[in-house]
Order: structure tokens, then C-alpha cells, then sequence
């Protein structure tokens, strides 16, 4: 059976999308890995990192997600180690346009940046090709066709199966097509942050690009573990998040104590599946699954077999709108320009 965003269904088994004029088909639930990183999340466990990819492999789950900024190479150095010998059975997705220098982020979407990369990556991915490179941010110091024609030459060179683009806008994908073929798009998208329903998931829909919503659990919010005594330690970067401040944080609990409700009384699940499903139903390709232990990836196979019909969709709408008064975006993650 095929739904009428295109993806195959099964009621116990992971959905699949195809990546349009590529030979790529990836699951709609994806393995994001920034978390296996270490860095802004408290530390990394390489052994319980590794684990929860094969676990995700064993849920059906295609689809990983990495970037050489998640741990400054460590996550990708992560996936490669898991994917020894079963290289074959998984679509790596990484990124590029990003530097740093003493612990600092900053944006560089350059040419000689992206060659740079690209053979950095394919060495700790232990790999001879990427299936999707995503240019992780756009840089406004480098002209948008620099960035397309370096991702064109990579495409062409067969080091990249697809072409990615991450946070970037109707025009900066209008102004990278003319230059080189674009595959996919990557931004946050999530029951909490839902810019991109304006305009760039229509745009994406119409021009056949695949759409990947980072951030499906929002940090973790959206899991429904969270209380309002949760702290976080070290580097953890929602010290910083807005979401999880006072009085907000309150706010988005209410919000996901009622959802969660909400998905127990209707559907035997839980708010986590609830998120995933609203995604998928709201006409995202692939909803990005974070996480760092095996029992993480457990509950995927809830997500599939069932959607969300227009009533439901208006009641978590009303749930979202009466408790979160105060909303807040994602852009605090943004990494800045260079200097």
C-alpha cells in the first residue's frame, strides 16, 4: 500500500520514501547522531553509540544521519566504526560548510572547505562514497553557486550519491539549482517549531525534493521523559535552549503531558510516536529519530501502521496553541559567520 505522501506502509514495518532521480530509498524514520557526538550534549559512549546504530539497523531503519561538527569527527568516526561489514545496508548522511577552531563553530561553505571535507569524512566513515552530502549551513560570506558548483563537482565525481542542502531558504535552494542538481533539504521541523510549513516544505513538495526534519523530538521534550526537576550538566546545550528556561519549559511540559494524553486515549501510544506520526503525516519525507542507546530506537516501529485524520490533527493543534504561550524558535543553534 502506498500513502499520498508516496511512502510504502506496512502496519509492521518502517516506511521507505525514494530519493527522487537517485536510486537512493531510505526509511521515513532516520537515526540522527549528534547526540553519539559528545559535544553540547554531556559526553559520548562509543560502545552504547555503535550498539544503537545496529539496533536501529535491526529496527529497519536505513537511514543515519552524522556531520564531521557532531564531536568535532567523533560521530562520524562512530558510524563508521558500527557500519564495518554492513556497509550495505545503510545510507550515510553527512554534511559539509563548517569549521571550528578552538571549540568555536563557524559557518564556511567554500570551496576549498568542501574538498577539504569530503575526503575528511570518507575517512572517518570509512567509505569510498556518501550517499547524501548536505551542506550543513549557508555561508554569507560565500556565493550560494561557490557552495553548488564544489557539491556539483563531487556528484559528478561519483563521491556523493545526492546532493543535500540544511537551513537554507526558497531562494538559496532557487539560486543552487541553477547550478547543480538538489536532492534533499534538511531543517528542524517539529510539533514545536514548524517554520518551514510556509513556504519551504511547499517549494520542496513541488520541486520533488526530499524534506528531513531535524529536531522530531525536540531535544528530547517531545520524548515525554522529561519533568520540571530535569536538569542538564556540562556542555549540554539546552542549558541554553529557550525552550527549556523558565517559564517556558513549563509551558512545553503541559503541552506534551496533555499530547501525551491525547496519544495513550486514541491510539494505545505515547506522545513520542504521536510527534513522529504528526511529522510524517504533515508531509515531511523523513523524520530524524536522536539517539545515543540502544532502547532509544525501540519504540520506532510505533510510528508506523496508522495516521492521524484531520480531527485528531485539530486537537493537537488546539493542545500545542492554549499551552505554549510564549513560543520559541531553533535559531540559537545557529553557528556563526566568520569573522
Amino acid at each position: 500500500m502506498t500513502s499520498s505522501t508516496g511512502a510504502q506502509t506496512c502496519p509492521t514495518e518502517i516506511e521507505f520514501v525514494r530519493v527522487p532521480s537517485t536510486q537512493l530509498k531510505v526509511s521515513r524514520v532516520a537515526l540522527g547522531t549528534w547526540a553519539m557526538g559528545g559535544w553540547m550534549w554531556g559526553g559520548t559512549d562509543h560502545r552504547e553509540s555503535i550498539a544503537t546504530i545496529h539496533a536501529a539497523l535491526a529496527q529497519g531503519i536505513n537511514l543515519i544521519d552524522t556531520a564531521p561538527v557532531y564531536g568535532f569527527g567523533v560521530s562520524e568516526e562512530i558510524v563508521g566504526a558500527a557500519l564495518v561489514g554492513v556497509r550495505d545496508r545503510a545510507v550515510i548522511a553527512t554534511k559539509t560548510g563548517v569549521e571550528w577552531h578552538d571549540g568555536k563553530v563557524y559557518r564556511n561553505a567554500s570551496r576549498s572547505r568542501i574538498m577539504q571535507e569530503i575526503d575528511d569524512s570518507l575517512r572517518r566513515l570509512r567509505t569510498d562514497y556518501i550517499d547524501i552530502y548536505q551542506v550543513h549551513w549557508p555561508d554569507p560570506l560565500v556565493p550560494v553557486e561557490e557552495t553548488a558548483e564544489a557539491m556539483r563537482l563531487l556528484y559528478e565525481q561519483g563521491k556523493i550519491r545526492a546532493i543535500g542542502v540544511s537551513n537554507f531558504s526558497v531562494d538559496q535552494m532557487e539560486r543552487f539549482r541553477k547550478v547543480a542538481p538538489l536532492h534533499v533539504l534538511q531543517s528542524p521541523y517539529n510539533l514545536f517549531e514548524r517554520d518551514i510549513e510556509a513556504q519551504i516544505l511547499p517549494y520542496c513538495r513541488a520541486n520533488n525534493i526530499v524534506t528531513m526534519g531535524y529536531g522530531a523530538l525536540c531535544r528530547g521534550l517531545l520524548s515525554g521523559r522529561m519533568r520540571p526537576d530535569t536538569t542538564f550538566d556540562g556542555d549540554d546545550l539546552r542549558r541554553i535552549d529557550p525552550k527549556f528556561q523558565p517559564p517556558r519549559f513549563l509551558q512545553y511540559l503541559d503541552a506534551v503531558r496533555q499530547l501525551d494524553g491525547l496519544a495513550q486515549r486514541r491510539f494505545h501510544r505515547h506522545v513520542i510516536h504521536l510527534a513522529v506520526r504528526w511529522m510524517l503525516d504533515r508531509g515531511i519525507s523523513v523524520a530524524l529519530w536522536g539517539g545515543r542507546h540502544p532502547k532509544q530506537v525501540d519504540e520506532v516501529l510505533d510510528v508506523a501502521g496508522w495516521s492521524l485524520n484531520s480531527t485528531n490533527r485539530d486537537l493537537i493543534e488546539r493542545i500545542v496553541n492554549i499551552a505554549v504561550t510564549d513560543p520559541v524558535g531553533p535559531e540559537f543553534m545557529a553557528p556563526s559567520a566568520r569573522a
